[in-house]
This record gives structure tokens, sequence and C-alpha cells, in this order.
């Protein structure tokens, strides 16, 4: 039995570390074959809440649980929250002013739009920071105090 858990595990390592090669070789070969890719504007705080791999393969999953612990218990946390995402990952555009999810430019977009993955959280959340947020603190996942972020701009 433990030999099997081992061989398992030897298995798993050995499929992630291949997948990472291909992934790496994937991206280093579109880059040298001319294939544009998303300009990705970076977050304003010191570091994410969590490590950027992690948070391009697993944002999706952790909005849909903060969605789900607020929404079905009334849990609110402020670390994964869409409007703490918003304060942190805003694109100024002309006149220095945020820009909507209706702007390319907009921080969400570049992905979304370079895979074609229609955003939908805008039609009710804000796709804006807050006037005067501030991402102190941001790593840790305290952010200064947010309202709902329900209002709707998009």
């Amino acid at each position: 039995m433990i030999v099997h858990r081992t061989a398992t595990r030897m298995i798993a390592v050995a499929l992630v570390f291949i997948t990472g090669l291909a992934t790496a070789a994937l991206a280093a070969e579109a880059e040298s074959s001319g294939v544009p890719m998303p300009v990705i504007p970076m977050g304003m705080g010191d570091s994410c809440v969590e490590d950027t791999d992690f948070m391009r393969r697993n944002h999706m999953d952790m909005l849909k649980h903060q969605r789900d612990e607020t929404t079905l218990r009334g849990v609110r946390t402020r670390q994964y929250s869409l409007v703490e995402c918003i304060n942190c990952h805003v694109v100024s555009g002309p006149g220095s002013e945020a820009v909507s999810a209706s702007d390319p430019q907009h921080f969400c977009r570049a992905c979304h739009d370079y895979a074609a993955i229609n955003i939908d959280c805008f039609q009710c959340h804000a796709s804006r920071p807050e006037t005067g947020a501030s991402t102190a603190g941001h790593a840790a996942g305290f952010a200064a105090p947010a309202a709902d972020g329900v209002s709707g701009d998009q």
C-alpha cells in the first residue's frame, strides 16, 4: 500500500513537472512565432493575495467561493473579494480617471478578451475602484474597508 502511494505521488510530481515544461515551451514558441500575447497591467499593491501563476489559474474559483460564502452564508471577507481586486488592479485612462470594464484597457479585459471569455461580473458589480480606496496592507488581505461594490458601472 505504501509503495503504491509513493509511486502515485512520483507519477503526479512527474506529470506536474512535464506539464510545466510543456506550458513554458508553448509560451516561448508563441512569443518567438510572433503570436501576440495579452498585455497585463500590474496591480498597485506590493504583492497579490496569492502568487501570479496561482491567480492566473484559479482566480475564478476563488471569486466563486467568495461569492458563495457571501451570498449563501453571509460571510464577508476582503482577502478574495472582487472589490479588493478592482481597488488594486485599477488602470487609469485619459485624465487619470479609472477605466471601466467597457474600456479594452481594463485589467480584467486583458486576458478575457484574449481568450474570448465574456465577463459578467460587472453587470452588477462596480468595475472601477471606490473613490479614495487604499491598497495599504493588500498583500496581507487587510485593505481599507469596502462597501459591497454593487453599482453596475459598466
